[in-house]
C-alpha cells in the first residue's frame, strides 16, 4: 500500500460537485432529465468514493491504473446488457418513458448509463475493505472439484429453469450466472472468490455483497423521482417496498455482486483487482477525512 494522505484528491471534490449539481437537476427539473443527468450523477459517487479509498489506503482503482479505471467503464456497458436480455425474458423491470426516444436514442442513452455499474459496486466494495472489522476469519468453505461441478450444474438447471418458467424462477438471474461462471473460472485457471473462501478468507465476498447493497439503495433512492425511470414486476414479492425496489428484491443485490466479480474475471481477467487482491499486506487506514 501506498502511504496514507490527509486530503481529498481534485477528483473528489469534482465529484461531489457533480453529485450536489444533477442530484437536485434530477429530481426538480421537467422533461427527461435522467437521460442525460444519471452518467454524470454517478460518476460523481464513483470519483467521491475513489477518493475516499485513497484518503483512507493511499490507493485506489484510479491511483493504480487511470486507463484500467476508465476501462472498467467499457466493460461494465455490455456485462449489463447481458442481463437486459434476459429481462427480454423475465420482464422484471420495465422503463417509464422509453417511448419518448428512438430505440437507436435509447439503447445508446442507456448504455453510457450502463457503464457506471461495475465501477460503482468495485469502488464501493473497496472502500468497505478499508474498515478494519470488515478482516477477519470465517468458516473455510472446501474448494473442491467435486464443488465446482456441483456449482456449475446448479447453475445451468437455475438458467434452464428462469427461462423456461420465468415468472417462477425469476430469482435466479441473480444467481445462475456465478454459480456457472466461478468454476469456469476455477478451471480455466482465472481469478476465483472461492480460493479465498477456502481459506477462510471472507472479506472479498462479504465487501462485494456489502457495496452492492449500498449502490442498491442509491440506484432505488436516484430513481424514485427520476424520469426516464424503472419500475419492478416481481410476482410474490410485491410488498414492503422501499422506493420502487420491493424489500425482498434487495437480496438480488447480493449474489449479483458475486456476478459482476465471476464475469469481470472471465471476460477480463487481467483487469483492475480489488486492493485486498493487490497485497497480502493488511489493510490499517489512518483516520483522515476529506477538508
Amino acid at each position: 500500500m501506498s502511504r496514507l494522505n490527509r486530503f481529498c484528491p481534485p477528483r473528489g471534490w469534482a465529484g461531489l460537485l457533480l453529485v450536489a449539481v444533477c442530484w437536485p437537476l434530477n429530481w426538480t427539473i421537467p422533461g427527461i432529465r435522467t437521460s442525460w443527468l444519471f452518467f454524470p450523477l454517478w460518476l460523481g459517487y464513483i470519483l467521491v468514493v475513489d477518493a475516499l479509498v485513497w484518503v483512507r489506503v493511499g490507493n485506489s482503482l484510479w491511483s493504480h491504473s487511470r486507463k484500467s479505471f476508465i476501462q472498467l467503464f467499457c466493460f461494465s456497458a455490455p456485462i449489463w446488457w447481458l442481463f437486459e436480455l434476459i429481462n427480454l425474458r423475465t420482464a422484471n423491470w420495465q422503463y417509464l418513458g422509453r417511448e419518448l426516444f428512438s430505440p437507436l436514442e435509447f439503447n445508446l442513452l442507456s448504455t453510457i448509463a450502463f457503464s457506471t455499474v461495475i465501477p460503482a459496486v468495485f469502488e464501493t466494495a473497496e472502500l468497505i475493505q478499508t474498515f478494519r472489522w470488515m478482516h477477519f476469519r470465517g468458516p473455510r468453505v472446501a474448494a473442491t472439484r467435486r464443488l465446482f461441478v456441483v456449482l456449475f450444474v446448479a447453475g445451468l438447471i437455475m438458467l434452464i429453469s428462469l427461462l423456461t418458467w420465468p415468472k417462477i424462477f425469476y430469482p435466479f438471474t441473480w444467481i445462475s450466472l456465478v454459480l456457472i461462471f466461478e468454476p469456469i473460472n476455477y478451471w480455466t485457471g482465472r481469478p476465483h472468490f472461492l480460493k479465498k473462501l477456502s481459506d477462510g478468507d471472507w472479506h472479498i465476498v462479504l465487501s462485494l455483497a456489502s457495496g452492492a447493497l449500498i449502490c442498491g439503495f442509491f440506484w432505488e433512492m436516484w430513481n424514485y423521482y427520476s424520469f426516464p425511470k424503472w419500475v419492478y414486476h416481481t410476482p410474490g414479492t410485491e410488498f414492503l417496498h422501499i422506493f420502487e425496489m420491493p424489500l425482498l428484491g434487495y437480496g438480488g443485490y447480493i449474489p449479483f455482486a458475486l456476478e459482476l466479480y465471476a464475469l469481470k474475471n472471465f471476460f477480463w481477467p487481467t483487469g483492475p483487482r480489488l486492493l485486498s487482491e493487490l497485497s497480502t499486506a493488511s489493510v490499517q487506514p489512518e483516520r483522515h477525512e476529506c477538508r
